[in-house]
């Protein structure tokens, strides 16, 4: 997204300022929506999730926006979280009749091998060998026990770090509603 909207005169109920939000960020929206449907096979439904996040985002005299931090992520950070949560919601609440993983084309289990979404995590707040822990599983690929043997500790303490780290993750990306 391009620079950052006057948050405060959409806030304030200014038309003009909303359309001007919708078209910046319809797009980033739009792609992190069809990036949690698509592969559900339920591409024809991202419209529809599309509008629920704008609805979301001015609800309650738009609550959630309120709660954006630019201090905490950038704002096209803050969108995808949200617009992602509620594709989630979306396909939770409108399963469709269960299929087993066996009968799904290979088409829609598929990932693209070339997409890398990467979160900056902000600095000090994982210990330095909880984030030594993540590098290992998920930039190396690694499991519990090679991630423990590179590190010279037992298995189960890999995955408590990892837990930990998750939670405190977790914690500090929490978003209201």
């Amino acid at each position: 997204m391009e620079g950052l909207p006057d948050l405060d005169a959409l806030l304030a109920g200014d038309k003009a300022a909303w359309d001007r939000f919708v078209a910046q960020a319809s797009r980033v929206v739009f792609a992190a929506v069809h990036r949690r449907l698509g592969p559900a096979g339920r591409s024809d439904e991202a419209e529809d999730v599309v509008q629920e996040v704008f609805v979301k985002l001015c609800r309650g005299d738009f609550k959630l926006l309120r709660g954006f931090d630019p201090a905490r992520a950038k704002l096209s950070t803050f969108l995808t979280v949200v617009a992602t949560t509620t594709a989630i919601d979306h396909l939770r609440r409108n399963r469709q009749a269960s299929h087993a993983v066996e009968d799904l084309p290979e088409s829609l289990l598929s990932q693209d091998p070339n997409y890398v979404e990467r979160v900056k995590i902000p600095e000090g707040l994982l210990s330095g060998r909880q984030q030594a822990v993540m590098t290992l599983l998920y930039d190396r690929d690694m499991d519990a026990a090679e991630a423990a043997n590179l590190l010279g500790i037992d298995p189960q303490t890999v995955r408590s770090m990892h837990h930990k780290a998750l939670t405190k993750l977790r914690a500090h990306f929490a978003l209201d509603g």
